[in-house]
């Protein structure tokens, strides 16, 4: 009787915290959709002071042609440090460009998630979208926690297709399992010596007529009493508060019936965990 009234607070507490989230949900559309506009004008005006110090270029060559050589050769020191402050604004704005683009890329998917269409198949670049979604929960986590760090490594196959996905539903899956690797890594770096470095490797290649997407970490593992229960819904191995239990068994729902592919574990009690999604290229 007391464990089965354990069972039900833990259950309550989880679907509270769910509460939660739907309104984070929607509160993270509304600041989203409110950050895009200053992003824009961030990227608008560095492209177009790129053109102006393009313009300065041009200027100082016609200037050059006008000067008689021993002028120009007075000047020359002058020209040269000139020059150097003019590449490094351009790479100042570029990168300003760059970064600026990154973050609207993720304002996009912040509002797709949101408010994107239930079941809408959109061809995807696979590999932008797991990239932007493996960092974004890093930072998530970083934010979360503090002294948080990890090495990440990245490996994507440039040869897949773009694929019809279901994007907030898929990036909501790779969210979950990189939530997960995070937490694992993050338990054991707080049991483990100085000399353990927490790892995780994202894998995304072709295999065939199949994209096959592997997440490992180095963490804690699964123990084997409780492997066939992970993609149960409500079930979680994190403390109250820390987790509502449900991310696992969404991941395996989105994965093989919103994808018709599949989801394995491959774990080993305090060494790691790997998580493998296996999805045909043609969906709907």
């Amino acid at each position: 009787m007391e464990n089965q009234s354990n069972e039900i607070e833990r259950l309550r507490l989880q679907i509270k915290n769910l509460e939660k989230l739907s309104s984070l949900g929607m509160l993270s559309a509304g600041i989203a959709h409110e950050i895009q506009n200053p992003l824009n004008f961030v990227i608008n005006f560095s492209k177009l002071s790129g053109k102006l110090v393009d313009d300065l270029e041009d200027v100082l060559e016609e200037e050059k042609e006008v000067l008689s050589p021993e002028t120009w050769e007075k000047l020359t020191s002058i020209h040269e440090e000139f020059t150097e402050i003019l590449n490094d604004l351009h790479d100042n704005l570029q990168k300003i460009e760059e970064h600026g683009n990154r973050a609207t890329s993720i304002i996009r998917g912040i509002l797709l998630y949101s408010r994107g269409k239930e079941d809408e198949y959109i061809p995807t670049n696979i590999q932008q979208l797991v990239k932007e979604y493996v960092w974004l929960a890093y930072h998530s986590m970083r934010a979360n926690y503090k002294g948080f760090n990890i090495t990440i490594r990245e490996f994507y196959d440039d040869s897949i297709p773009m694929m019809n996905l279901i994007p907030q539903d898929f990036s909501r899956a790779v969210l979950n399992i990189m939530n997960n690797a995070c937490y694992a890594v993050y338990s054991k770096s707080k049991m483990s010596s100085l000399d353990y470095q927490p790892t995780i490797v994202v894998d995304l290649k072709r295999v065939g007529d199949e994209v096959r997407l592997s997440i490992e970490d180095n963490g804690t593992g699964v123990p084997e009493n409780i492997r066939n229960e992970v993609f149960d819904a409500f079930f979680t191995t994190k403390p109250a508060g820390e987790g509502t239990g449900l991310g696992l068994s969404i991941t395996k729902s989105i994965i093989e019936e919103k994808h018709h592919g599949k989801v394995f574990l491959e774990t080993q009690e305090g060494e790691f965990s790997r998580f493998i999604f296996l999805i045909p290229l043609t969906n709907k």
